[in-house]
């Protein structure tokens, strides 16, 4: 089980609106941080989200997160919130038999180019 997973962010007030308003739809919030420094997002099972301030002018190298949720209209919900607020399709809401029979998903990019995903995988 992973603890937490950290995301570079270019600004990190702008990122952490973004992902407020993303991640509303599945339940997630903030849960603490620090103010020009990172935000940590509550994403269950003890588990948190971070975004961190990026502190040099050098690229960000994107990542890939992916956030399990419980249906797949909480797939769309994410996908539409996200592109609301900013972020651009890398993937419309939809099965993914390639991965397994029963994977849902949708992926956005995020203003930071980071990929982000959101999954509804149920088992047969």
């Amino acid at each position: 089980m992973i603890d937490h997973v950290l995301i570079y962010v270019h600004n990190l007030a702008e990122s952490k609106l973004f992902y407020e308003k993303t991640l509303s739809p599945l339940g997630f919030k903030v849960a603490f941080g620090e103010k020009d420094n990172f935000w940590s997002f509550d994403v269950g099972n003890g588990a948190l989200f971070e975004i961190a301030q990026h502190k040099t002018a050098e690229k960000i190298t994107p990542s890939h997160v992916a956030f399990r949720t419980m249906c797949e209209e909480k797939v769309q919900d994410f996908y539409a919130e996200a592109l609301k607020a900013g972020a651009h399709c890398n993937g419309e809401p939809g099965p993914r038999p390639q991965y397994t029979e029963n994977y849902y998903a949708a992926f956005v990019i995020d203003p930071n180019g980071h990929n982000i995903e959101a999954v509804f995988d149920s088992k047969p």
